[in-house]
């Protein structure tokens, strides 16, 4: 899969300049494979990046301005979805990549599954905690109805056994 980041490489605006560096020097800085798309000197690009970019993730002009982040058809984003993504560090899975070993995100993905499979054991352990301490009350309130030889007496036998004790 190529992730295709759609550029204008000759903007006016150096606020887009610089988003488009972000972009492609952190992909780079990554090692991830990727194609620039230039939308100012190819208006098939530039079509296909305005008709394809999800109308919710549209400005309020109605123009999507560069960059756009794709996974092949797949869309992934604008800068500002980008640069949340690099700051939660979830980039991997904002541009729909398995994440490499190693990796901040990969570590994160095992840490959080650790704790997902994990949390069973830890409801499970404390269950039977919970079960352990009820059975030793129960074994407790018990034990007060049993005399010195551990049988169980009834009252009437323990009154008796007092007063002939007196």
């Amino acid at each position: 899969m190529v992730i295709k980041v759609y550029l204008a490489s000759s903007s006016g605006s150096t606020a887009i300049k610089k988003k488009q560096q972000d972009v492609v020097g952190f992909l780079e800085a990554l090692k991830i494979d990727y194609s620039q798309l230039d939308i100012a000197s190819n208006e098939e690009n530039r079509q296909w990046m305005r008709e394809n970019v999800p109308g919710e993730m549209k400005p309020t002009s109605g123009i999507p301005l560069p960059p756009q982040i794709f996974n092949e058809q797949m869309y992934c984003g604008d800068y500002e979805t980008f640069f949340n993504a690099k700051e939660d560090n979830a980039v991997y899975e904002f541009l729909g990549l398995t994440p490499p070993p190693g990796s901040k995100e990969a570590k994160q993905a095992e840490n959080s599954q650790k704790l997902h499979n994990g949390s069973g054991t830890e409801e499970h352990l404390h269950d039977d905690a919970t079960r352990k301490v009820a059975e030793e009350e129960n074994q407790d309130e018990g034990d007060e109805d049993k005399g010195e030889d551990n049988h169980l007496v009834s009252e009437e036998e323990e009154q008796g056994s007092e007063e002939a004790e007196d």
